[in-house]
């Protein structure tokens, strides 16, 4: 039986080049693609696809919140993100997320037809460039990560978006269909865990997490 594909990447390029790569296998089957993360979790409900090649920085939503609504939603997909991120942060963010494996988009082509085959089957699977024996240190170390502790709602990580991408308080609340007073208080919240108070880091914070697109 094939694996069934989605590939999620907002770069028209290199959908088409995965894909290329993907189909000439016979135990693939590429079924779709998304631009962008809401994009993504519509085919995904739609779809069920076995395994999801998830980039992480797309614009409306990123694949790290993408990854989470997905899997809340159809827990027997494996999500497999294929970054250009190559930070602990990022590994630990979509891990707990829910994704099953996480790839550099530098991996070779034997590297990725492995990857998606291991997570098809439910197993973890950590670049082999990244860290060694990662997966056993997160999770030890899940419930005393300082990123963990600080981590962000997906209402709170929704407002700082829409902050990064400029939009005032008034728009932020109409944009999210909550009060001016709500917003507010998500504001605050952000800025205290992060210990971030203007909006110029806010959206460096925003980019460097792949948030929004630069």
């Amino acid at each position: 039986m094939k694996i069934s594909i989605l590939l999620a990447d907002d770069h028209k390029i290199l959908r088409d080049g995965i894909r290329a790569l993907l189909e000439k296998e016979p135990d693939f089957d590429v079924v779709g693609e998304a631009d962008s993360g809401r994009t993504a979790i519509e085919m995904a409900c739609k779809l069920k696809p076995d395994v999801i090649i998830m980039d992480i920085g797309m614009p409306d939503m990123n694949g790290i919140e993408a990854t989470k609504e997905i899997l809340s939603g159809v827990p027997s997909i494996r999500v497999l993100a294929l970054s250009m991120y190559a930070d602990k942060r990022f590994i630990v963010e979509m891990l707990d997320a829910g994704a099953t494996g996480y790839l550099v988009k530098d991996c070779t082509l034997d590297e990725m037809l492995s990857a998606v085959r291991s997570v098809a089957s439910n197993q973890k699977y950590i670049a082999q460039k990244l860290l060694v024996n990662f997966i056993d240190d997160y999770m030890k170390n899940t419930g005393n990560s300082d990123m963990l502790k600080t981590r962000l709602t997906p209402r709170e990580r929704e407002v700082l978006r829409l902050i990064a991408q400029g939009k005032n308080t008034k728009e932020i609340s109409s944009a999210l269909h909550i009060s001016v007073k709500t917003v507010d208080t998500h504001r605050q919240h952000v800025m205290n865990k992060l210990n971030i108070h203007n909006p110029v880091d806010l959206t460096k914070y925003a980019i460097r997490t792949g948030l929004i697109s630069i």
